[in-house]
């Protein structure tokens, strides 16, 4: 008889989105006429840039010519993208070589697969709200999770305690789904408890093209001592609209060590063990995203998610909701009025004024009582929906 992943009998039953989809279900068969304002959905809506889409083209034709094709990648990246990659950071003041640098799948793929290097008695950190699948990935790999609760007292950045000690640290910054961001102090402060305690930290940057204050680093690698205890995990999914088209990158830096073992130097195994590489026509069209031409266009596309989401807070602001995150992320997390725990709150907008979010209870136990809004949706939903929000809350206030 097979033996199986028991593990899996552990996870809870993942009910936010499929929850989410029958609500949405049965609201629109009974109300066909209805638009929704989906503001709720962390994907995308511009088009790829254009820098990006001429060079996915120039990649087909290349693969359409004898003298051009190219077969198999490198596991671990092509050399102009991880030189294109490794010169993005040093124009930041952040030195990374060209072979710390590794081509993924994306983020979301990167962050279960990095979980082959840590033992399967490792104990995690999770800062909750948290995205799910940090939770679920650990789960399966029989890793002991210890939960360390965010909330509004700590604006949603909790700080290292002695109850923080662990193999696996988790931190997203900005983060899903708070909208919460680090500063540097506050990062020194996670770089050096990991160091101390030996730690390795799992830095999730996903969304951090939206930061535009100073006092956040884009990079944990900005951090001193962060070269011999972090694993940074890139994605151009909400960077340049590469959701449907699947390319992100991971640093692991050559100074990083535990128990003898070279962290770098295991993730080259496991990559020319377990993959074949990103296709040569998705890297062409990301080495494009780091052009001059693919900067400025990115910067036009994230400057509309940026204003929507500036769309959203004045509504709150004039509403007087309390909220977290928008201005350095692309995420809203508010305080859902009169008490109401977050489905009641889901149920309330898709009913009374066709706005669909996400209830905070999905990211976690310490996201009852609040509400996740995203700034991805097309600018003129976002303006009917902010409307609708802002006459809704100020009226159950009268």
């Amino acid at each position: 008889m097979a033996k199986l992943n028991m593990n899996y009998a552990c996870l809870r039953d993942s009910y936010l989105f499929h929850n989410i989809a029958q609500r949405i279900s049965s609201y629109t068969a009974a109300h066909p006429e209805q638009k929704l304002l989906r503001m709720g959905i962390g994907d995308v809506t511009r088009p790829l840039p254009g820098a990006v889409v001429r060079a996915l083209h120039e990649a087909v034709e290349d693969q359409a010519k004898q003298e051009t094709f190219r077969g198999y990648c490198p596991e671990c990246g092509l050399p102009f993208l991880r030189e294109v990659i490794a010169a993005h950071y040093a124009s930041r003041g952040v030195t990374v070589m060209q072979d710390e640098v590794f081509v993924s799948s994306g983020a979301s793929d990167e962050l279960g697969d990095l979980l082959d290097l840590f033992a399967q008695d490792s104990t995690v950190l999770i800062m909750e709200p948290a995205y799910p699948a940090y939770v679920d990935a650990n789960v399966m790999a029989g890793h002991r999770i210890i939960h360390l609760a965010a909330s509004a007292e700590n604006e949603f950045l909790p700080m290292p305690g002695e109850e923080c000690g662990a193999d696996v640290i988790y931190i997203c910054s900005p983060n899903n789904p708070t909208g919460a961001v680090f500063t540097r102090q506050q990062l020194k402060a996670w770089v050096d408890f990991a160091n101390a305690h030996d730690s390795v930290i799992l830095f999730d940057a996903a969304y951090e093209a939206f930061i535009r204050d100073d006092r956040f680093p884009h990079s944990i690698f900005e951090i001193e001592g962060a070269g011999t205890c972090a694993i940074e995990i890139c994605s151009l999914s909400k960077t340049a609209g590469f959701t449907g088209t699947r390319l992100g990158y991971t640093v692991i830096p050559q100074t990083l060590e535990r128990c003898g073992m070279n962290l770098n130097a295991m993730w080259v195994r496991n990559r020319t063990t377990k993959t074949n590489g990103v296709s040569y026509i998705l890297q062409k069209g990301a080495a494009a995203v780091f052009t001059p031409e693919g900067q400025r266009e990115i910067a036009e596309n994230i400057a509309v998610y940026r204003e929507n989401a500036a769309v959203l807070m004045r509504a709150l602001d004039a509403a007087g909701v309390r909220y977290f995150g928008g201005r350095n992320a692309p995420y809203i997390w508010l305080a859902c009025p009169g008490g109401m725990d977050g489905w009641s709150f889901f149920d309330l907008l898709l009913h009374e004024i066709q706005v669909v979010g996400t209830p905070g209870e999905g990211f976690g136990a310490c996201g009852r009582g609040y509400f996740r809004l995203t700034a991805f949706a097309d600018p003129e939903d976002t303006k009917e929906a902010a409307g609708r929000l802002e006459k809704l809350l100020c009226g159950m206030k009268e």
